[in-house]
């Protein structure tokens, strides 16, 4: 029959003492060499007596090659007696006995390799950091986790140093990110709140139509100061410009004016079409909101940019009569809604880049693990779990929708800047943007 090793988790009104933990181990190992194949069996189903056993063997075959054979004269190193430790098996931590080697010319103890390797929770706590990012608690984890009684280290403090650890690393990872590596034609911006704090998150588009997360930066408000420096960043890590990157952004003024300041004549900005119609319907009655919204679809779906601005100003002669700021709302940055059409792309690709849901779908997928953390108490806690969900979004994001057309868009923006900096220096050689000083 199989054997199951059962202790109490308590005892009294304390906690079963590690030594006592330690010495059910050491009764599992040598239970593992009977010969009743029935309770052999019950053992190994339970996989972590297996994996203890192959721990003790590692550890004794090292102690014997470090101190050589039994008896023998002249030994540089030798026997040093043992000690109580742990190691980790996945992410568990378990109780062990640790044979000591002291060199005898230093007098110094020399330290098993194989032990200083399995002090380390395997895959450097990203399983476990998962299983935390992803809503089990920290204070049920030890209930929830695949345990045997002689478990020990998973109390909710030592999980919650472990996930800060791998939180830590992420957000190293992803604002260390050599941005060089990687052929950007496109950057989505958008900012989330954290109550009464924000994010500004930066999501670039490669010319093969991959999504890649390019950073994230704590502001209260989009200005462009904050902005400015945040894109001075991006630079530093390796971002190129100089054959043009198209901007897609929500219609802050802030981010507009920093992109304007920072990439001058190689910087296009495409505003949100979605939020342009929210902009302007919010100051028309429900009936009039719903003729607008038709006639706005119907404008933004036409293929040539004359056609789109004739149809957008009809509308502005119609809003003009019934409600003045609808109609001004409509006016302001227009063209900035029209970049894609004055490109003259494909509509198809055109459905990817005219708004904002590509970084919009990443902010919701972000919730998913930000949303359930009921008090923030830092600002480096909130930067941490940020850039922790987003690195586990990032190999899950698709190519965009008309990722084919996407060097025809380099070829249309490359030909734009010759007209820009012809215009403004007139000739086409390319000239260095003249970098704006802001006070930090």
């Amino acid at each position: 029959m199989p054997v199951e090793v059962s202790i109490p988790r308590r005892r009294g009104k304390g906690k079963l003492k590690v030594v006592e933990k330690r010495n059910l181990t050491q009764k599992m190992l040598e239970d593992l060499n009977i010969d009743d194949l029935d309770i052999k069996a019950g053992l190994i189903q339970s996989l972590i007596p297996l994996g203890l056993k192959a721990v003790s063997e590692e550890l004794q075959k090292e102690f014997k090659m470090l101190v050589g054979e039994r008896y023998k004269h002249g030994k540089e190193n030798t026997p040093w007696g043992a000690n109580p430790g742990s190691v980790y098996l996945q992410d568990q931590k378990l109780p062990v006995i640790i044979p000591r080697v002291r060199n005898r010319k230093d007098n110094k103890e020399v330290h098993l390799s194989i032990y200083k390797k399995l002090q380390s929770p395997y895959l450097c706590d990203q399983k476990t950091a998962l299983k935390l990012l992803n809503g089990i608690s920290m204070h049920k984890y030890k209930e929830s986790a695949e345990l045997v009684p002689e478990v020990f280290g998973l109390s909710a403090s030592n999980m919650s140093k472990r996930f800060k650890n791998f939180a830590e690393d992420s957000l190293k990872n992803l604002n260390a990110r050599n941005l060089s590596e990687y052929d950007f034609i496109c950057i989505f911006i958008d900012g989330k709140r954290y109550a009464e704090d924000g994010l500004l998150v930066a999501m670039g588009v490669t010319i093969e139509g991959y999504k890649i997360m390019l950073g994230i930066e704590q502001s209260h408000s989009e200005n462009s100061t904050v902005i400015n420096q945040f894109f001075d960043k991006l630079i530093e890590r390796g971002l190129t410009y100089k054959d043009g990157i198209l901007f897609i952004v929500d219609g802050s003024k802030g981010i507009i004016k920093a992109i304007h300041q920072r990439f001058s004549e190689y910087a296009f900005i495409e505003r949100c079409i979605w939020h342009k119609e929210q902009n302007v319907i919010s100051y028309l009655s429900k009936h009039q909101q719903q003729v607008c919204k038709i006639e706005l679809k119907r404008a933004y779906k036409k293929t040539s940019y004359k056609e789109a601005r004739q149809a957008l100003e009809s509308l502005y002669n119609r809003l003009s009569i019934t409600n003045q700021s609808a109609a001004n709302s409509l006016m302001e940055g227009i063209d900035e809604t029209l970049t894609l059409h004055k490109l003259g792309l494909s509509p198809e690709l055109c459905k990817s880049l005219n708004n904002t849901n590509c970084i919009e779908s990443v902010m919701s997928q972000l919730g998913i693990y930000t949303d359930k953390v009921d008090r923030w108490q830092s600002s480096n806690q909130i930067l941490r779990w940020t850039a922790a969900g987003l690195l586990q979004i990032e190999p899950n994001l698709r190519k965009i929708r008309g990722y084919r057309y996407l060097h025809l868009l380099r070829f249309k923006l490359k030909e734009e800047i010759q007209k820009r900096q012809k215009e403004k220096y007139g000739s086409t050689e390319e000239k260095e943007p003249v970098e704006v000083k802001t006070r930090t």
